[in-house]
């Protein structure tokens, strides 16, 4: 048996009472005493059960890159280890100590799209849909006595017409218009147990929730057994849709973003760094190409001093002449300029969805999405 499942079992009584307090919150919303609220605005929730590594970001830049460039859209995310709190939207600087570093990531890469961050979903959505008052003696609304807004949370002239809300799918007080839940083919949520014992946020049963499954991180070519094992072991409901998604490895990149000219399979080693909740997949396709040496951080990780001295010292070790450290984007965010100097790289993925022959995941996303605009524009006419 592992550590981790011995320590699992000296914890499962702390497992009992988790289920206890998960079960009764799902109760009182259940019930109607706490309270949920389906905001007057199109919402997309991605989320998972598990405590990470399920491909939430790639996949909010997949829905991103579908539907940004057709609607005014804005992404809400929690900022997960920013050093601010409350609410706040980006005002340029991509910075991942205000924002967080996947946040961060997101605004750099979409710049037509506003990037907010708050901890209580609900209030960040009524944020991002508050239009101030205009006010003639104050016409580029700048910053004064009589406007609450700051520098820091730059006011919109009007409110987005689509707010895609990530990692979102435990905060029941929001009901999104559409719910996508994301469990991971290596890891789905039916072979886990709730925490401390496993990795479960919440009951399996929560997955009755979602609108739309995704099994993410897909092997390329998925075998067509292993595709129908899944689906009968998920045990969905009929009105939900099931979809089958992988990660494709693009060209890589300076950490200012351009294209790079180098080729994996003619350098001597590759240094991989890493601070996300599972390399693996990564991990496997940079071997493909390359000699590699990985440094694996905690997911989220803050890179310290003694980080950095420990990956310099690292690539000092690697044998030949032709050597290159990679890092993931997320992880490029959190780096900045601090290894300015080593010939370092950065990892692009994007998510691509194995073909359906019952329905096509952008079409149902993008009829959802238009279908619910329109009724939302017909009602604020009626009202």
């Amino acid at each position: 048996m592992s550590l981790r499942k011995n320590i699992a079992w000296l914890l499962f009584p702390l497992t009992c009472w988790y289920a206890v307090g998960v079960w009764l919150r799902n109760m009182l919303f259940a019930l109607g005493i706490k309270k949920q609220e389906a905001p007057h605005i199109t919402t997309i929730g991605v989320g998972n059960l598990s405590t990470g590594g399920s491909g939430k970001t790639p996949h909010v830049e997949y829905l991103l890159r579908l539907l940004a460039d057709r609607y005014d859209t804005a992404v809400l995310s929690r900022g997960y280890k920013r050093q601010t709190k409350g609410f706040l939207l980006d005002d340029g600087s991509h910075d991942p100590a205000l924002l967080g570093d996947e946040p961060a990531m997101l605004a750099a890469k979409f710049p037509q799209v506003r990037v907010a961050v708050c901890e209580k979903r609900v209030e960040g959505v009524r944020r991002l849909m508050a239009v101030p008052p205009e006010n003639p003696d104050n016409p580029d609304n700048q910053e004064s006595p009589d406007n609450p807004e700051s520098p820091e949370n730059p006011a919109s002239p009007h409110p987005p017409q689509l707010i895609i809300l990530d990692d979102v799918f435990q905060h029941r007080q929001l009901k999104p218009s559409v719910n996508i839940l994301l469990t991971e083919y290596s890891h789905p949520f039916f072979r886990d147990h709730i925490l401390p014992f496993g990795d479960l946020r919440e009951f399996k049963s929560a997955r009755f929730r979602a609108n739309i499954v995704v099994v993410t991180k897909c092997p390329p070519v998925l075998n067509p057994v292993d595709r129908h094992n899944i689906i009968h072991d998920l045990r969905l409901q009929n009105y939900q849709k099931i979809f089958f998604s992988y990660l494709k490895y693009g060209t890589l990149r300076t950490p200012d973003g351009k294209e790079a000219s180098v080729n994996l399979r003619t350098t001597d080693n590759v240094l991989a760094v890493t601070g996300i909740a599972h390399p693996e997949p990564l991990v496997a396709e940079l071997r493909q190409h390359t000699r590699l040496q990985h440094l694996a951080f905690p997911d989220h990780h803050d890179f310290s001093p003694r980080d950095l001295a420990q990956i310099k010292k690292t690539f000092g070790t690697l044998t030949g002449s032709n050597n290159i450290i990679v890092t993931t984007e997320k992880d490029a965010a959190r780096l900045g300029n601090r290894l300015a100097g080593l010939p370092l790289y950065v990892q692009p993925i994007e998510v691509a969805f194995h073909s359906n022959p019952d329905m096509d995941f952008d079409q149902i996303i993008d009829s959802s999405v238009r279908e619910n605009i329109s009724f939302l524009s017909k009602l604020s006419i009626w009202n």
